[in-house]
């Protein structure tokens, strides 16, 4: 009797750790889709990347910006009016100035010119009809990043294939720091510069070892990866991963189910990094998103 009910509470408690492993996954498989869905909503934002519609390197001195040909600068012209004013370049300042009638605002208020770069904080964002345009800088030079909210990519986007969610692909990794290490990152306009790496990740994958070189801080570790699935399944020039600062220690996890397209994967109008050599992996990381076009 005592072997019967020892049998039957093995049971139960093999039954009872079944069920709580699968709880678990739905509840993972669950929360993945939760970030999946908040990524697409991100994607179409107002400051997503979706609705890029241009790139365009200033000169120093006056620019022209607006629809007609005649510009130095060529805005979407079923959007834009002929003229919309000036963009003026001046030793690393810039600034604004509307042509007549041009209807330009900022922060919701018509303007007649504006002080839009060096800014503090956010991006200086100048309005017209559908139009967004605001500042960027790379290196020693500078752009207007152009946005369109009636962008026909945008209204096309349906969303982003996937591998399917799979648990095994959140790994198990340990941090090890290195202090004072930079990385040099080249970005796709062939720009290098360096950031800071404050450690190694290290993990495996079915039994073989592999390290990654994050850039960030302790606490927030940011990955650009490149794997053998880059040739076929996921974006060419590698993808994009969040990693939470290890704990008490020294280990982390690498979810890989939430790798994600760089910006360029949707748009020619984006500047992203490529992995570092050191980053790209001799395996094939089936998981996270898939590619979606090459630009």
């Amino acid at each position: 009797m005592k072997k019967i009910l020892l049998a039957v509470s093995t049971l139960l408690s093999l039954g009872f750790l079944s069920s709580f492993v699968e709880t678990n996954d739905n509840n993972y498989e669950a929360e993945v889709k939760q970030w999946q869905q908040k990524r697409i909503e991100g994607l179409k934002r107002e400051d997503g990347w979706l609705n890029l519609a241009g790139l365009f390197w200033l000169k120093e001195g006056e620019n022209t910006i607006g629809g007609s040909d005649k510009n130095a600068i060529n805005f979407p012209k079923e959007h834009s009016a002929d003229f919309v004013g000036k963009v003026i370049l001046k030793e690393g300042k810039i600034s604004f100035v509307a042509a007549k009638g041009a209807k330009v605002s900022l922060d919701n208020q018509e303007i007649s010119n504006a002080e839009v770069f060096p800014y503090q904080g956010k991006p200086i964002v100048l309005a017209h009809q559908s139009l967004r345009w605001f500042i960027i800088q790379r290196g020693d030079k500078y752009a207007i990043r152009l946005r369109d909210l009636e962008s026909p990519f945008l209204k096309s986007f349906t969303g982003i294939p996937t591998f399917p969610i799979d648990p095994t692909w959140r790994v198990r990794a340990k941090f090890v720091p290195t202090e004072g290490r930079k990385l040099k990152i080249i970005d796709i306009t062939g720009r290098a510069y360096e950031q800071d790496s404050p450690g190694k990740l290290v993990f495996s994958v079915n039994g073989k070892e592999y390290t990654l070189e994050p850039t960030g801080t302790p606490k927030h570790l940011s990955l650009v990866f490149g794997d053998l699935s880059n040739k076929h399944e996921t974006y060419g020039a590698g993808r994009f991963l969040e990693v939470e600062g290890p704990d008490a220690e020294g280990y982390t996890f690498i979810d890989f189910n939430k790798s994600y397209n760089p910006p360029c994967a949707f748009t020619p109008f984006a500047t992203c990094p490529l992995p570092t050599k050191e980053n790209k992996l001799e395996v094939a990381i089936l998981a996270g998103e898939k590619r979606v076009g090459e630009h």
